[in-house]
C-alpha cells in the first residue's frame, strides 16, 4: 500500500514538471506569483549551464574531454585547423564555447517564440509557465547537439557574439547597480527622517567611506602592479582616466543643482558606481596582452602547458568577482522589480498587485503560485528571455578570461578586444549615472521621480 502511495505522490511531481509552475511549491514554501517562479526556474536553467561549464574547466576533467568521440582528435578540424594539431590545451575553451552556445539558443528561442505575448490568456502563457521537464530535455538535446557543431570558424564568430552579448550585459548590469544605488539612498534617509535618528546618517557616512577607501586602495594597487616606471603606457592612461571620471561624477553627485533636483542624490551611490569603475577596470588591465603589464596574464598553448607553471586553470580573480556579480545580477533580475517606474519601462518589468490570486490561494490554505498575469503581464516575455541570452554570453567570456586562439591556433591569448570592450562599457556606465542626475536638469517637464 505504501508502495502505491509513493508511486503516486512521484506520478503527481512527474505531472507537475509536464504542466504549469503553479503545482511546483512544496507544502514548506509560501505562496508566490507565477511570474517570480518562472523567472526563477528559467535562472536555475541558466546557474545548471553556468555549472557544466565550470566542471568543464576543471583541470582534471578538461583532460578528459578528448575522449568524447570527435571532440579534439578525429574530427575534421580543431578549432578551424587540421585534426592532426594537439587541441589538449584548447579543450574547456572549446566546451565552454559549446555550453554556451547551447544556453543562448534556448534562451533565444523562447525569446523568439514569446514575442508580444499580453496576458497569462495567450496559448504561448502556459509555455512559458509550464512543461519544465520538456524544456530541460530541450536544453540537454541543445547542449549535446552543440558538441557536434563543426569547428571551422565557429571559434572566432561565436567569439565576436559573446563580446557584443558581455558589452550589453554590463550594461544592464550597470543599470542595475545605479538603480540599487538609488534606492538604498533613498532607503536609508527616508528612515533617517521618518526615525528622526542620526544613526542612519552615520550609516551612509561609514559606508560611503568604506566605497571610497576601497576604490583609493585598488587604484593604487592598479598602479603597482599593472604599470611599470616605464612603459605600460596604456595602462597608466585608462587608470588615470576612469579615476579622473569617477571624481568628476562624485563632484556632480553633490552639486547644488542636482541636489534641489534630487534631494536623494549624494556620495552613496557615486562611491558604489566608482567601486564598480574600478573593478572594471581591474578587470580590463586584466586582459592587457603583455606579460610584462599583466601579472595575472594567463598563457596556454596547444599542449595544455601553461607559460607560468603555476598558472595552469582559468580563474583569476576578476573572473570569480565576475562570477559572483553576475549570480547577484540575474537573481535580482528574476525576483525584483525596481522602486522608480523608469528603470521599469526601460527593463520592461512592472510587479503587479497580487489581487485576485493572493486572496484565493489565502483562502484555500495551500501553498501554490498563483496566476498574477490574467489581466496582463508583469514583464516582457522576450525582454527577459533576451536578458538571460546576454548573461548566458557574458559567463561564457568570463569563464574563458575572454581568450581566444591566436594567429597560428597554437595558443590562446588575451586580445585588446576584450580591453577597450570592458573600458568602454564603464564609460557607458559612468555616462548613464551622470545621465541620472542631470536628467531632471534638462527634461524639467519630464517625471523623474
Amino acid at each position: 500500500m505504501g508502495a502505491c502511495l509513493g508511486v503516486c505522490s512521484l506520478l503527481s511531481c512527474v505531472s507537475c514538471l509536464c504542466g504549469s509552475a503553479p503545482c511546483l511549491l512544496c507544502g514548506c514554501c509560501p505562496s508566490a506569483r507565477n511570474s517570480t517562479i518562472s523567472r526563477l526556474l528559467f535562472t536555475f536553467f541558466l546557474f545548471l549551464g553556468t555549472l557544466v561549464s565550470i566542471i568543464m574547466i576543471i583541470p582534471g576533467v578538461e583532460k578528459e574531454l578528448h575522449k568524447l568521440p570527435g571532440f579534439c582528435r578525429g574530427s575534421d578540424s580543431v578549432l578551424g585547423v587540421q585534426a592532426d594539431v594537439d587541441c589538449s590545451g584548447f579543450l574547456g575553451h572549446k566546451a565552454v564555447y559549446r555550453m554556451g552556445f547551447a544556453t543562448a539558443a534556448f534562451f533565444f528561442l523562447f525569446a523568439v517564440l514569446m514575442v508580444c505575448v499580453r496576458s497569462s490568456k495567450d496559448p504561448r502563457a502556459a509555455i512559458q509557465n509550464g512543461f519544465w521537464f520538456f524544456k530541460f530535455l530541450l536544453l540537454v538535446g541543445l547542449t549535446v547537439g552543440a558538441f557536434y557543431i563543426p569547428d571551422g570558424s565557429f571559434t572566432s564568430v561565436w567569439f565576436y557574439f559573446g563580446v557584443v552579448g558581455s558589452f550589453l550585459f554590463i550594461l544592464i548590469q550597470l543599470i542595475l547597480l545605479i538603480d540599487f544605488a538609488h534606492s538604498w539612498s533613498q532607503l536609508w534617509l527616508r528612515n533617517a527622517d521618518e526615525s528622526n535618528a542620526k544613526g542612519w546618517y552615520a550609516a551612509l557616512c561609514i559606508v560611503t567611506s568604506i566605497f571610497y577607501a576601497a576604490s583609493i586602495t585598488a587604484i593604487a594597487l592598479l598602479y603597482v602592479y599593472y604599470t611599470k616606471p616605464q612603459g605600460c603606457t596604456e595602462g597608466k592612461v585608462l587608470i588615470s582616466i576612469n579615476l579622473i571620471l569617477c571624481l568628476i561624477i562624485s563632484a556632480v553627485s553633490i552639486l547644488p543643482k542636482i541636489q534641489e533636483a534630487q534631494p536623494h542624490s549624494g556620495l552613496l551611490q557615486a562611491s558604489l558606481i566608482t567601486l564598480y569603475t574600478i573593478f572594471i577596470t581591474w578587470s580590463a588591465l586584466a586582459n592587457v596582452p603583455t606579460q610584462e603589464c599583466n601579472p595575472t596574464l594567463l598563457l596556454r598553448n596547444s599542449t595544455g602547458s601553461a607559460a607560468d607553471p603555476q598558472l595552469t586553470t582559468w580563474w583569476d580573480a576578476p573572473s570569480i568577482v565576475g562570477l559572483v556579480v553576475f549570480i547577484l545580477c540575474t537573481l535580482f533580475i528574476s525576483i525584483r522589480s525596481s522602486d522608480h517606474t523608469q528603470v521599469n519601462k526601460l527593463m520592461l518589468t512592472e510587479e503587479s498587485g497580487a489581487g485576485a490570486g493572493t486572496e484565493a490561494a489565502a483562502e484555500s490554505g495551500v501553498h501554490r503560485a498563483y496566476d498574477n498575469e490574467q489581466e496582463g503581464v508583469t514583464y516582457s516575455y522576450s525582454f527577459f528571455h533576451l536578458c538571460l541570452l546576454l548573461a548566458a554570453l557574458y559567463i561564457m567570456m568570463t569563464l574563458t578570461n575572454w581568450y581566444r586562439p591566436d594567429d597560428s591556433l597554437q595558443m590562446l591569448h588575451s586580445p585588446w578586444t576584450a580591453v577597450w570592450v570592458k573600458i568602454s562599457s564603464s564609460w557607458a556606465g559612468l555616462l548613464l549615472y551622470v545621465w541620472t542626475l542631470v536628467a531632471p536638469l534638462v527634461l524639467p517637464e519630464r517625471d523623474f521621480s
